[in-house]
């Protein structure tokens, strides 16, 4: 159990279990996309330990851009998406691949692709680290899922809590006495 701020936390999931799905996703990610020099857009700030790690797994060099788009305030989503380091120029007419480190809602991931498919690009592919497919509330496409869990807050490898936690290898899911 780790404590930050108020909250307490539970082990979920190892920090080899997490490499274990990046590599399955690198592989994935690498025989459809490996000859379509496309870009990757990771959202920060929470995908930037699994960007890291899943580019470093592919068997091509692809370009990356980060991008940030916010919807948390503590542990739930405002509802509303700013954009605060939106899509570069140069996606019009490439392939990307925009990766995530969470899907809950879609209602970030929906205000994302909006933004992209203004720019053009010669196609769109989302992937995500965790989707919590109980909580979709938009259809957003999903083309490479990490793993799907079920409606837990999760601090650890890059998912934090008011900007704390993202350091741990490990993946910790709120206590349930914390709820």
């Amino acid at each position: 159990m780790i404590t930050i701020y108020d909250k307490k936390f539970d082990f979920f999931m190892t920090a080899e279990e997490v490499q274990a799905v990046i590599r399955r996703l690198a592989d994935e990610i690498s025989n459809d996309m490996r000859d379509l020099d496309p870009i990757f857009c990771p959202v920060l700030s929470g995908s930037f330990l699994f960007a890291a790690d899943l580019v470093r797994k592919l068997d091509f060099d692809p370009e990356i851009s980060f991008v940030k788009f916010s919807s948390y305030d503590g542990l739930q989503s405002t509802g509303q998406v700013k954009e605060l380091i939106g899509f570069p120029d140069s996606v019009r007419g490439r392939h990307v691949l925009i990766v995530e480190d969470i899907i809950e809602t879609g209602i970030s991931m929906a205000a994302m692709l909006k933004k992209l498919y203004e720019k053009e690009p010669a196609s769109v592919k989302v992937c995500t680290l965790m989707h919590k497919p109980e909580l979709l509330q938009c259809d957003v496409q999903m083309d490479y899922i990490g793993r799907e869990i079920p409606n837990a807050f999760i601090v650890g490898y890059g998912f934090d809590y008011n900007g704390h936690g993202r350091t741990y290898p490990d993946i910790y899911s709120l206590s349930d006495a914390e709820e």
